[in-house]
């Protein structure tokens, strides 16, 4: 039974490879996602569950991009079809364990006690992911340089100051942040 899963945190078209709307740094989220992945699939189906995280905005709101099978929806890194460790979750709030209650009872039972993560944003769902994992009673490990969000206007804040931001916040509650280049599964 594996002991870890590992989130990969809404890397949705939108977010990361459609250039007109993609973060500033969404060059860097694929290409460490991608070795990261890499890295992951190396180990034994059974040690390890890769979950992909994909969010869903409401349609009936006028502001909505990421509307189920549009092209901005899509996972940009998306899992094989033919492993059988590793699965979609979809969710409509920024915490993947709030939009499915039963997630940490599944993961807990597949025998899941670390939540390893990474992905977009930071600021959002990211950090309410992790703060629901904690919640939940999981180690977490948060991949530094593997999670990123958008440039913040209104604050002037840049993405890394709010990527180094979420980190401390998170420290300050149990999550282990470890540089995604030195984490071993």
């Amino acid at each position: 039974m594996p002991n870890k899963a590992l989130f990969v945190i809404d890397t949705q078209s939108e977010l990361v490879s459609i250039p007109s709307t993609a973060m500033p740094h969404a060059a860097r989220i694929c290409e460490v996602g991608t070795n990261i992945l890499n890295r992951a699939r190396t180990q034994p189906a059974k040690e390890l569950d890769i979950i992909f995280v994909q969010h869903s905005d409401n349609p009936e709101d006028p502001n909505s991009t990421l509307l189920r099978g549009k092209e901005a929806w899509e996972l940009a890194l998306p899992p094989r079809d033919d492993a059988e460790n590793e699965r979609v979750v979809h969710k409509t709030t920024g915490d993947t364990f709030e939009s499915n209650p039963t997630l940490a009872t599944d993961l807990k039972d597949r025998g899941v006690t670390t939540i390893v993560a990474f992905g977009v944003q930071s600021e959002c769902c990211v950090r309410a992911t992790t703060r629901g994992a904690i919640s939940a009673g999981f180690e977490v490990v948060l991949m530094q340089g593997a999670h990123s969000t958008y440039d913040n206007e209104k604050t002037g804040k840049s993405a890394e100051e709010i990527e180094r931001e979420v980190e401390q916040e998170l420290q300050a509650i149990g999550v282990q942040i470890i540089p995604w280049d030195q984490y071993e599964f």
